[in-house]
């Protein structure tokens, strides 16, 4: 099936855009203006970036850009911040980009050699605090990433759908896929994690219980149309099986080598339904897509922060895109939002204290699972 992309943006819907906005809105930008900030700072505004400046200028929070009006070295700072990040992974956490030459002993000369590759990739341009568009001159359609050093995700497919997501909770059901060169690589193959793609946990199950409780969460994730490494379908198979859950197909989903990961969606599929546990999913009768089974995987979620699982800027990320934003926004969840956007924020990253703020994800998750659930609003 041919992928569906995104369509272009137009002013008309540029402007319905902003009208959901908490932000003050300033007249657009003018062909003359936009060109005016691209010569000064050297990068080119993407086509939809464009419009999107042309329909309004968000302003009144440090978090937008103030193209117009701005502090020029704030504006130059926030271009530089992608790049300043992924240099600081190459000299503080052992990043390396498996296209570059050979990774040389001295972090001077690693550095040296790293910001000469990263001098010719495309240039991230900042659209609302650490959620960056690439900049490519008459593109659009590319995903909006929230970009922290090299941990980078996909938060909307598009502008259009990045602004339904991170404002109204509301997302569009295209694949999110990462478009362009070497942020595509960090995306997709490298350290950072995409919201999109499989949730990186580890298997964490010490009982029979617990077992086909994972087995449950990840046919819950695969119904909110999350999907799974081949691996992780096999580990939860094996684990279960290890831990005495007892089905006629576990043992051949447990035990398919590396050349036969193309048989455990099936497999999968065929252990879920004679555990019975396909029939008791939630269904899709709210007014909210999958909202029960949305919930039901927050919990999940947070308990895997808890128990170490899962860690807590990842899943906090996560539950963000797919609790957050996909149930509306509720403020029950707002707490935890907070504390992951603080996680998240440059400075933090750039000054080394995201330890602490890990904490208080963690803190927060036990406070909402020692609640009622769903938490009350």
């Amino acid at each position: 099936m041919t992928e569906q992309a995104p369509e272009p943006l137009t002013l008309d819907l540029a402007r319905d855009l902003q009208n959901t906005l908490r932000a003050e809105i300033a007249p657009g930008l003018s062909e003359r203006e936009l060109d005016a900030v691209e010569a000064r700072f050297g990068f080119t505004f993407s086509a939809d970036h464009r419009v999107f400046l042309a329909a309004g200028l968000p302003h009144g929070s440090r978090s937008w850009p103030d193209w117009r009006n701005g502090d020029p070295e704030d504006l130059a700072e926030r271009l530089s911040q992608p790049v300043e990040g992924v240099l600081f992974d190459v000299e503080h956490n052992g990043f390396w980009h498996p296209a570059w030459s050979p990774r040389p002993a001295g972090t001077s000369n690693a550095l040296q050699i790293a910001r000469s590759e990263l001098a010719a990739v495309p240039q991230l341009v900042p659209v609302y605090s650490h959620r960056y568009l690439p900049g490519t001159a008459g593109e659009c359609g590319h995903p909006v990433l929230s970009v922290h050093q090299t941990d980078i995700i996909i938060y909307g497919n598009d502008l259009a759908d990045y602004i339904r997501n991170e404002f109204t909770g509301r997302a569009s059901s295209l694949p999110a896929r990462a478009t362009v060169g070497f942020w595509s690589y960090v995306v997709h193959g490298g350290p950072g994690t995409d919201v999109a793609a499989p949730t990186p946990y580890t298997p964490y199950a010490m009982s029979a219980q617990e077992a086909a409780e994972h087995l449950r969460m990840l046919a819950l994730e695969r119904l909110i149309g999350r999907q799974h490494y081949p691996h992780q379908l096999i580990e939860a198979g094996l684990t279960a099986l290890v831990l005495d859950v007892e089905t006629e197909s576990l043992p051949l989903l447990a035990g398919l080598s590396r050349t036969e990961h193309e048989n455990a969606d099936a497999l999968f599929e065929q252990v879920l339904a004679e555990l019975a546990l396909t029939g008791g999913l939630p269904s899709d009768d709210t007014e909210t897509p999958w909202e029960t089974a949305r919930w039901e995987l927050v919990r999940w979620w947070l308990r895997l922060i808890v128990n170490g699982s899962l860690a807590p800027g990842a899943g906090g990320d996560v539950i963000t895109y797919e609790g957050w934003g996909a149930l509306a926004r509720p403020q029950s969840l707002r707490p935890l939002v907070d504390k992951v956007d603080a996680y998240n924020d440059w400075e933090v990253i750039r000054h080394g204290t995201r330890e602490q703020l890990a904490g208080a994800i963690v803190a927060e998750a036990e406070r909402l699972l020692a609640g009622p659930w769903p938490p009350l609003d």
